[in-house]
Formats: structure tokens, sequence, C-alpha cells
């Protein structure tokens, strides 16, 4: 089995389900103590039952609340004496058209997706930079190229990578690595509970989610990004594309994602 995580402390915020999930998975089976936090006590208490006998830490918490990021943080380190790497993963999504959707849309998705990010790392950097450790965020394609009806989604992505950017940057003589990933369309939960234009939950998801990638492969995938230091991770062979022509070639992206999104000028994606 590999070594390099066995012992190490994860702290994986959204880790009830989806990606996170997965996260908390793999980290488990590598031989790390995990912590994880979510808004829903029954995930997280079916998620302990399935690990009864390992070092898997819980906490209800809501990141979008800078006390129950504090609490989080604080529970975990606590509990493990210290936390090594940081993913930032729970997130929000929206699907609605920027002219119909309600401002609580964007305060909803920003609270969540960035400021819960920025909370999270505020209060473990402290531990990171002693133990040298990790900081991860989990973006999206979106924060490369903003998406149609994800507006509120595709600002709270450009806004964390640009954020994690910085922070790399002053971090550089600390020896902490940071790394954002982007893993294009993945099947998760996450379309699901995007929010409509009233900041309520869509509840089903636009997308064929049997042909998206998986939340297990994706694991695997950051999980290996992390171990090599990698600076940025885009999944998906869509993603990538994506990722490159949006930035040589800016207008025909303009012309391919509408054509994407839109049918008979409505949004159907």
């Amino acid at each position: 089995m590999n070594q390099f995580f066995t012992n190490k402390v994860v702290a994986i915020t959204g880790g009830s389900e989806g990606i996170g999930k997965a996260l908390v998975d793999q980290f488990i089976q590598l031989g790390a103590k995990v912590a994880t936090c979510g808004r829903n006590y029954d995930k997280l208490y079916n998620l302990q039952m399935e690990y009864t006998y390992v070092m898997l830490h819980t906490v209800v918490a809501d990141v979008s609340k800078e006390e129950d990021c504090k609490k989080f943080i604080q529970s975990t380190i606590d509990t493990f004496g210290k936390i090594d790497i940081l993913i930032n993963n729970a997130g929000i999504s929206m699907r609605a058209l920027f002219e119909e959707a309600d401002l609580e849309v964007f305060r909803q998705v920003m609270d969540i997706n960035f400021f819960g990010s920025v909370y999270c790392t505020k209060y473990a950097l402290p531990s990171l930079v002693a133990n040298k450790g990790a900081i991860i965020g989990i973006s999206s394609i979106a924060g490369y190229r903003g998406l149609p009806g994800r507006s509120a989604y595709s600002a709270s992505k450009f806004a964390l990578q640009g954020w994690l950017e910085s922070l790399r940057t002053e971090l550089l003589d600390k020896g902490v690595h940071v790394m954002w990933v982007s893993p294009g369309f993945t099947a998760s939960n996450i379309r699901n509970a995007a929010l409509n234009s009233s900041a309520k939950a869509q509840g089903s998801s636009p997308m064929d989610e049997s042909r998206l990638m998986t939340a297990d492969e994706c694991a695997q995938h950051i999980v290996k990004a992390i171990e090599h230091k990698k600076r940025t991770l885009v999944l998906t062979f869509t993603g990538k594309r994506a990722v490159f022509i949006n930035r040589f070639f800016p207008k025909l992206a303009d012309k391919l994602t509408h054509q994407f999104f839109f049918k008979d000028g409505k949004l159907v994606k």
C-alpha cells in the first residue's frame, strides 16, 4: 500500500456524498486519519457507521458560517493534534439566467463555495504551515470559463482560484502546497442540489449522469495529484478542451459554449 498518506491528517469539507465522500473513502484506504463535515446529520451518521473501527471524525457544520468552520477545524485539531491536508470540497451550484435569478442565489453560492473555503483555510493555516501541509480547492471548469445559467457558480470558482493563486504565492517560502482541481462534469448530487432562480434546490439534473466521470475516479486523480504536488488539475477530455479553447480561441469558446447550453434560445443544460 502507498505509504505517503499513512497517519496524515486530512480534513475534507462536504464529505458525506459525491466527490467528498469518495475522497474520504480513498484517504481512509490509504491509512490517513480523516475528518469531514456536512450539514446533514443523518448522512454523517451513516458515514461514521460505515467506518466504525477507523480514524474518522465527523462534525455537523455549515461552511457558509464562519463559526461552524472554526468549530470543524478546531475539533479536528483537538481530535488528531494537527492538520496535514485541507481539502475545501463543499460546494453548491445553481442553474438560472442572471436576469431571472434572485440575488439570494449569489449570496448563498458565494458564501458556501468561496467564503467557506476562506474560513476553513484561515483557521487551519497555522497547523498547515507548521506541518508544511497542503491546501486543496475543488474548483470547476467554470473557474476558467464563465458558463451561461451558472453565473454565480462561475463567479465563485473564479474567486476561489484567484484567491488560491494569491495564497500559493504568499506561502512559497513556507513549504505549503496549494492546488486547485477542476473536475469537469462529474457524476454527483451537485446538479440535483443546484439552486434555481428562487434559491431553492432544483431537485433534478439536466445532464445524463451515467456518461460522466464517477466521483471515485475523480477522487483517485485528486489523491495522486496531491501526492505529486501538482499545481493544478483539470479532469476529463471535455474539460481540458474547454480550458484550451477558451485560452487560445475565446471567440470560438463563446460560440461553442452557447451552442452547448442553449437550444432555440432557451437554456437547456
